[in-house]
């Protein structure tokens, strides 16, 4: 566990004081107005604002610097929520 403070906009936690998050999804189906995806790593009840499509020459291509994030990401496959993101 990182239990070292971060500011807000340096974590991907639900507390945050704009809850409008942002994603890349990947499409699976379009039934009638309902959207079907995977890939989704957005906190339940995050608003929609907006759909784009994924354009590859817009996107960036490499990750440049994760900051404190680097010496933690190992941990993702095995770190839960420790409850300090629950309202």
């Amino acid at each position: 566990m990182d239990t070292n403070f971060h500011g807000v906009f340096a974590t991907r936690a639900p507390s945050r004081p704009n809850s409008i998050g942002i994603s890349v999804v990947r499409l699976i189906k379009i039934k009638e107005n309902i959207l079907h995806i995977k890939d989704v790593d957005i906190v339940d009840g995050t608003p929609l604002l907006d759909i784009k499509p994924y354009v590859p020459e817009f996107a960036a291509t490499e990750t440049i610097k994760t900051g404190w994030l680097n010496e933690n990401v190992h941990k993702l496959d095995t770190s839960k929520d420790d409850g300090r993101f629950v309202k």
